[in-house]
């Protein structure tokens, strides 16, 4: 088996064992990213290599690729250095290449690294190296220590007696009780296993919301503490309200140290050597080690918080289409009015105006009269309303006028702006809709969303969606690539009309590059619609790999060649022939009759097992969308304020946001719910994604809400059947047979593979 790009065996193997994987799936993959490929064309169109490894696999192979390149370069780096120093040896550099962790192999280094002057450094200018040496090799010379001082008491290198000497000798050997790293290694677990987060209101601090009240003295164990609770420490540190360390008992690291550092042999030296250890622990190594946890710690938090935001994107952005129906949008408002936007099915905006219904019988009349017109002069199907300010006044507007005018066939429905705003002042606004007002784009967006959420929300930084957790907290360049992934992820997996879409969405389909696609946009300009495929090759910019990438991910409805609409890859064109030719008909027909397909005989055909399965299911299904069909959330009529919630009330929501402590609902008073984790689901769960997902329409009992704090507390658990109590072992009734597992969706993946995280 070849090594891809000079990875060593052991690294290979050690990635397949960290991943659960087979060695040759994972040696496959990474063959296949060094060959170009992206991560949804592998997963999707290359299952006979990879052997069916699915998306969240093979990114993870990715990510382990990337840190052991890194690794080795580091490696590199570092043995480069010591060799200079003339201090590489066979023992040496047989550790470092065994290293397969980056904090183990800076560890090793740490001898060699160049070093700032220290008292260590001071003590070897006054020649105490040698008196060092004895106290660190504990073993009895030809001198005792108290024969030996006397020879290393200078006044001209101040050494002024022996205990001066033997300070500075203590301070040689501290340093290189810093330095062991199987010892670093070692306290590093035990802090990490041992130690408490301890966090304290600072001196003179001002919080005068009381924000982080809960953490004026708090105490939690470093291994357990969860990402929400340190990330918010971490904040207040930030404010400068709090302020938090890492406890742990001195006598444990001390033991520890000990058992590494001294000898059984006891002499003269292990008075001194003790007090090495002391002096290691408190002036060096303490310090030095919190740190590392401290950032360990960072780093698991900001893993938690980016895998929930990730979830929740991934969520949101797969949330059911309306489909290609006309849409009015409405930007609601008071004073300033609501800005309305009609556009066709295909997103076009074909007139706007702004109605002022809040603001008197005039304004309400007036403001009918303008939807009537716009109902008259354009096909719309449904009503967009975004769930900003004076939403819920605009939504009664809306259903009241509906009801007036006998409409019954166009519904409305409130949509999430989040983001709205930043896309009506972005450059892709602008070089849409240059002509029109900020707020006419946001209308424009807001119908939009309603017709297919994927495709407006690309258009949107994910950060400016607002499903995350800390997310300026947590680091920034690792949350925009997962954040990226997740879009490319969704964007592939529902497939893009080539016709139709924006180069803001094209740029996500795999292999494809910004310019690329807005090369593509602007050959479909000039040349009208792509009637095949293949067609796409003329694009400036679409060479054979980005064809082979991009292809199976495009659709093109009404083509030349009918499997352009399906899922099926170019590439895989010949073996649905030799499926035509077999049952004896067109390949239009076997698309119009997928019933035909259950003669078809696998056996004769030149592809493999994963490869036809998945064409013989889009055969059965060409062209479909995995969304979930869409159905319109409704609100309370007479609820639209925190005051008109009373306890006990059952209302239906939305679920917008998904964090470690619960998830938040709109239940249409301008301040979403929280239902705590405790209070979603009647049985355990360890994450709240376990139990809903953003964008998913939920019941909620009304448990509390305090209108001046703007809190509400919600129940969904409150509303569901209790659970089945557990039979007890050896005795009762026996246990119902066990329903086959469910295979987890993508974001269930990604939250249990966030969660396997662990202290290096």
């Amino acid at each position: 088996m070849s090594d891809p790009k000079n990875l060593s065996p052991e690294v290979l193997t050690h990635i397949a064992n960290l991943l659960e994987l087979p060695l040759r799936s994972v040696v496959s993959v990474i063959e296949l990213l060094d060959a170009g490929g992206t991560v949804p064309f592998i997963a999707r169109y290359r299952k006979e290599q990879t052997g069916n490894l699915d998306e969240v696999q093979i990114r993870n192979i990715e990510e382990k690729l990337a840190y052991f390149r890194e690794l080795e370069d580091r490696r590199e780096t570092v043995l480069s250095s010591i060799a200079e120093q003339g201090k590489l040896t066979d023992e040496l550099k047989a550790r470092i290449e065994k290293v397969l962790e980056k904090s183990e192999l800076e560890d090793l280094y740490l001898p060699y690294k160049p070093k700032r002057r220290t008292k260590a450094t001071v003590a070897r200018e006054k020649g105490l190296e040698p008196l060092a040496q004895y106290l660190w090799a504990q073993e009895p010379g030809t001198q005792s220590l108290d024969e030996q001082l006397p020879a290393y008491i200078n006044a001209e290198l101040g050494v002024a007696d022996a205990n001066e000497a033997l300070e500075g000798a203590r301070h040689i050997v501290a340093e290189w009780i810093t330095e062991v790293a199987e010892l670093r290694k070692a306290l590093r677990q035990l802090m990490f296993d041992e130690g408490v987060v301890v966090s304290k209101k600072a001196p003179d601090a001002k919080d005068e919301q009381e924000k982080f009240k809960m953490y004026y003295e708090y105490r939690e164990a470093a291994k357990m503490i969860p990402s929400h609770r340190m990330l918010a420490i971490r904040r207040g540190e930030s404010e400068n309200v709090l302020y938090f360390l890492i406890e742990l008992e001195a006598e444990r690291p001390l033991g520890l140290m000990r058992s590494h550092v001294l000898k059984a042999q006891q002499g003269d030296w292990t008075r001194q050597i003790e007090l090495a250890i002391e002096d290691a622990w408190t002036r060096l190594l303490n310090s030095s080690i919190q740190a590392e946890i401290r950032l360990e710690l960072k780093q698991r938090s900001d893993l938690d918080a980016i895998g929930v935001f990730r979830d929740n994107l991934f969520n949101l952005l797969l949330s059911p289409p309306a489909g290609p129906i006309a849409v009015l949008g409405i930007d609601p408002g008071l004073r300033t009015g609501c800005k309305i936007a009609v556009v066709d099915e295909t997103g076009k905006m074909l007139a706007h105006d702004v109605i002022y219904p809040h603001t008197s019988k005039h304004g309400i009349a007036e403001a009918g009269e303008k939807l009537a017109r716009l109902m008259q002069q354009h096909p719309v199907r449904a009503i967009a309303i975004g769930n900003g300010t004076a939403s819920r006044e605009t939504d009664s507007f809306v259903r009241s006028f509906l009801r007036e005018k006998q409409l019954e066939n166009i519904f409305s429905v409130t949509v999430s702006e989040s983001g709205a705003s930043v896309y009506s002042a972005s450059d892709i606004a602008r070089q849409e809709f240059p002509d029109l007002d900020l707020t006419v784009r946001g209308a424009i967006s807001i119908a939009r969303r309603l017709q297919d959420p994927l495709s407006e929300l690309v258009k949107v930084d994910p950060k400016s969606i607002g499903v995350g957790q800390y997310q300026h907290d947590v680091d920034q360049r690792q949350l925009n690539d997962s954040l990226e992934k997740v879009v490319e992820s969704c964007v592939n997996r529902v497939g893009v009309d080539l016709n139709t879409a924006s180069w803001t969405l094209l740029r996500y389909v795999a292999g494809v590059t910004e310019r690329t696609a807005i090369n593509i946009v602007q050959y479909r300009d000039l040349n009208g619609r792509f009637r095949s495929r293949a067609q796409l090759r003329d694009v400036a910019g679409v060479g054979p790999k980005t064809f082979e990438q991009a292809a199976g991910f495009l659709r093109i409805r009404g083509g030349e060649q009918p499997l352009d609409m399906t899922a099926v890859h170019p590439e895989s064109y010949p073996v649905v022939e030799q499926i035509s030719t077999m049952l004896g008909t067109s390949v239009e027909e076997i698309i119009k009759k997928p019933e035909l397909l259950e003669k078809v005989d696998r056996s004769q055909l030149t592809a493999g097992v994963f490869t036809l399965n998945d064409i013989l299911e889009e055969l059965r299904k060409p062209g479909r969308d995995p969304r979930d069909k869409f159905v319109a959330p409704s609100f309370h009529d007479e609820v639209h304020e925190i005051s008109d919630l009373r306890d006990g009330m059952v209302l239906e929501g939305i679920v917008t946001n998904v964090t470690k402590f619960g998830a938040f609902v709109d239940i249409g008073v301008h301040q979403d719910g929280l239902v705590h984790i405790s209070e979603l689901s009647n049985k355990f769960i360890k994450e709240p994604s376990e139990a809903v997902k953003a964008g998913q329409i939920v019941k909620v009992k009304v448990m509390s809400a305090d209108a001046k704090t703007k809190r509400i507390s919600l129940s969904i658990k409150a509303l569901l059947a209790p659970s089945a109590p557990q039979p007890k072992k050896g005795g009762g009734k026996p246990a119902a047979k066990a329903e086959p597992a469910k295979p987890l969706s993508m974001n269930e993946k990604l939250a249990a593979l966030s969660s396997k995280w662990k202290v290096r």
